[in-house]
């Protein structure tokens, strides 16, 4: 399917960047008061909803015909990188922050690019490489701070492998479906890997010792503004157009502009969490732009 303007992925990749660090802000104010399983369930519920709706409008049909294979590989992207995935995210941000995380989650783009090479046969050219690489660079150079962290040891040990794993369920979830979104209606294959999610959310909770706790988390909460808006910006708007970019260009390009979401997240923090946006933040927020440039368009 041929994509609606030049460079539409890779516009959508960045635009995603931007719209899921502003999520991130909501989300980490909301974590605050809910459990990551209780917030992940309510903004996939929230984002059912809107796609629903959506879909009738646009005249998209919620069932369509496609191979057995299709739904499930579909509902399994779903279930990993948006049931898992973002429960494991959310986890991590709670232990370890913002500013961690963002570090901790620049695994995702190595994680797609290495699949892309193994499953898909993907090649970057050199100068998409150094784009990578110098996107990858900046988000270190401007998150890691040369001062000792608050955070004890053990919560940055645990935060960083629920990070690590959050960002290697998002890249399986995304890759192995790289097929079928080339080819497919974008809002029908977003509300399927929603179900997926759902579903499998569903699950845990059944067998989840303390799932009242979790439910009481989400209903006693008194930041439903951050909540909400949060689902609405962060599982319904920014999912569309994060799957509009993995559509129309290469998913090792789209992963690299999608990893400067962590430079976005500075900048929102700076300006909304008022956190100090140092010189190094900002060094790294110019080396994240000149390798966009280069993942875009070298």
């Amino acid at each position: 399917m041929n994509p609606p303007f030049a460079f539409a992925g890779e516009a959508l990749s960045l635009l995603s960047a931007i719209v899921w660090a502003l999520a991130v802000i909501l989300f980490r104010k909301s974590g605050e008061r809910v459990h990551p399983l209780a917030l992940n369930t309510f903004k996939n519920l929230v984002a059912t909803l809107l796609f629903l709706p959506t879909m009738l409008i646009l005249g998209e049909p919620l069932l369509r015909q496609a191979p057995t294979q299709t739904y499930l590989l579909l509902l399994l992207s779903g279930a990993l990188g948006i049931g898992i995935g973002d429960t494991l995210l959310f986890m991590s941000l709670n232990r370890i922050g913002a500013g961690l995380t963002g570090i901790v989650v620049c695994m995702y783009s190595p994680f797609v690019i290495a699949l892309s090479f193994w499953l898909l046969g993907e090649r970057l050219t050199v100068l998409q490489g150094i784009g990578a690489l110098l996107i990858i660079m900046a988000i270190l150079i401007a998150t890691i701070e040369k001062k000792k962290s608050s955070v004890p040891p053990l919560n940055i040990a645990i935060g960083t492998v629920l990070g690590i794993a959050a960002s290697a369920a998002m890249a399986i979830g995304i890759v192995m479906i790289k097929r079928i979104l080339e080819t497919s209606p974008l809002l029908w294959t977003t509300q399927i890997r929603l179900f997926g999610g759902i579903f499998i959310l569903f699950c845990i909770l059944l067998l989840y010792p303390r799932r009242h706790d979790i439910y009481r988390s989400l209903v006693t909460t008194r930041k439903w503004t951050y909540t909400i808006s949060g689902s609405v910006i962060g599982a319904y708007m920014a999912m569309i157009i994060w799957l509009g970019g993995m559509k129309y260009t290469q998913a090792a390009v789209a992963s690299a502009l999608n990893q400067t979401s962590t430079i976005f997240i500075i900048i929102l923090a700076a300006a909304v969490l008022k956190e100090p946006l140092t010189i190094r933040r900002i060094i790294g927020i110019v080396l994240a732009f000149a390798g966009t440039l280069l993942v875009s368009f070298g």
